[in-house]
């Protein structure tokens, strides 16, 4: 039986932090402001939007500590064991003054009312440490997450250009005492179940403890970015416990490349999986930077995209149009199906008790494919699709001969487009047959209105992606 202990041990900043009575929606931001005093982190959306609450977070990988900027106020605290947590207060300069990238903003006057300042700071630092002379697209794509201009744009990416001016990243504390960080966290990861409440948080110790714990109890909550389930917490109240925390199991974070197929483990983040997907995917590079802002990328995960069975989901269609399957595990046994398969229909999937999604597997799609993936929101970053969708069309001698046309917010689950798909297959590629498409998508689908989007424009956009597809893949338009 796995051995139990019964507190969470992480770092903030240079402090070691052993607590035992963490609930299961209790937030990050929360337990720094309120509990340890470090008010330079912000609470504005409480929904990980606006990037007021940005801290990083470092966890071990191959035994080196590696930074991410994330909400904390959607990271749930439970989440953060054997974690280094570093907020704005424990940043400096190489001899004890402002960081390079807070002077820079000082002296570029990238600050106003200085609210939204600290999570602004924070996103540029991590980018830094990557990056310390970042272009301006990665300074804008870094910047998504943070939705606060009251400076304007110039002034913070004139200072995340010349932070890099001001100082480099191997003078860096954080850079400088990785490696005894590393081993505070080491020497924290015994290798247990941590379980607190009463039962009502549970840490699972490896796949198999976490198959236990599901099987114990079926009805907990899984979390593993929060990028959901810290909003029902702090929106709706809710009450998530019990709750497994799984994101960091190592057995659900693998990706592995195998004939013709990349198997990515559900706990993977979105920021993970990019580049084995992105590389091995024609045209996806594009719609990955939609998916949320920096902050919700390294948090979210494939699979909890996929999980909870949301019908706007930005993910699902995408995967589907690939032909995706999904590995689904109770216990000790495994089954594999279609990732369509696994939406049944509004709230509810193909998932038993205490059974959950332990992987999902993509073929690579082949040379001949023609591939077109899109997003329509009211924001362009950061925002909510209206209409999402993924296109897979193969041609032989001038013909199609095979379709998966899946969209997202169209119907009460992510779905394939039948009917359109069978108006392509056997026909010329040509604008006959994506008009006929369109026209079969009345259908496959009747869209709802809601305030993202009424029906009638949900309908047109979709017709208008086929379209736009088709020009893009016949070179009409750029891609």
């Amino acid at each position: 039986m796995t051995a139990v202990r019964r507190e969470l041990r992480f770092l903030v900043n240079d402090e070691e932090v052993a607590l035992g009575d963490a609930g299961a929606g209790d937030s990050l931001l929360d337990f720094l402001r309120l509990r340890r005093g470090l008010r330079g982190t912000k609470e504005g959306c409480a929904e990980g939007d606006c990037g007021a609450c940005t801290v990083l977070v470092g966890r071990l990988r191959d035994g080196e500590v590696h930074y991410e900027a994330v909400n904390s106020c959607i990271r749930l605290l439970p989440s953060v064991d054997c974690c280094h947590v570093v907020t704005v207060e424990h940043l400096s300069g190489a001899e004890g003054g402002l960081h390079p990238v807070q002077q820079a903003m000082v002296d570029c006057h990238g600050s106003q009312c200085g609210f939204c300042t600290p999570g602004i700071v924070m996103v540029l630092v991590a980018l830094w440490l990557e990056r310390p002379r970042p272009s301006e697209a990665e300074v804008r794509r870094a910047l998504q997450g943070n939705l606060c201009r009251c400076t304007g744009y110039a002034p913070i990416l004139r200072a995340a250009a010349a932070a890099g001016d001001y100082g480099l990243p191997e003078d860096d504390g954080l850079v400088r005492n990785r490696e005894a960080v590393a081993a505070r966290l080491a020497a924290m990861a015994d290798g247990n179940r941590v379980e607190l409440a009463g039962g009502g948080v549970v840490v699972p110790a490896d796949g198999d403890d976490l198959a236990d714990a599901l099987e114990a109890q079926p009805a907990a909550t899984m979390v593993a970015g929060a990028t959901d389930v810290g909003v029902w917490v702090n929106k709706e109240l809710r009450d998530i416990a019990p709750a497994v925390f799984i994101g960091h199991l190592d057995g659900l974070g693998r990706i592995a490349a195998k004939g013709g197929t990349i198997a990515i483990g559900a706990a993977v983040s979105y920021s993970d999986a990019e580049a084995a997907l992105t590389e091995a995917v024609p045209g996806l590079a594009d719609y990955w930077s939609r998916i949320g802002g920096w902050q919700i990328r390294n948090m979210g995960t494939v699979g909890g995209n996929i999980a909870n069975g949301s019908p706007i989901a930005d993910l699902p269609p995408v995967l589907i149009a690939l032909g995706a399957e999904l590995v689904l595990r109770k216990g000790r046994e495994r089954r594999a199906i279609p990732l369509e398969a696994y939406f049944l229909d509004y709230g509810r999937q193909d998932l038993e008790p205490g059974e959950f999604v332990e992987a999902v597997r993509v073929p690579v799609p082949a040379e001949d494919a023609r591939l077109g993936f899109y997003k329509v929101s009211k924001r362009r970053d950061e925002d909510i699709s209206s209409v999402c969708a993924g296109f897979m069309v193969r041609v032989r001698d001038g013909r199609m001969e095979e379709a998966r046309l899946a969209f997202g917010g169209m119907a009460a689950t992510p779905r394939r487009a039948e009917a359109a798909e069978a108006a392509l297959r056997g026909r010329e590629w040509g604008e006959a047959a994506i008009e006929a498409a369109g026209q079969a998508l009345e259908r496959d689908f009747t869209p709802i209105s809601d305030w993202r989007a009424s029906a009638e424009y949900r309908a047109l956009v979709a017709r208008n992606l086929l379209k736009r597809f088709y020009l893009d893949r016949s070179g009409t338009v750029p891609p």
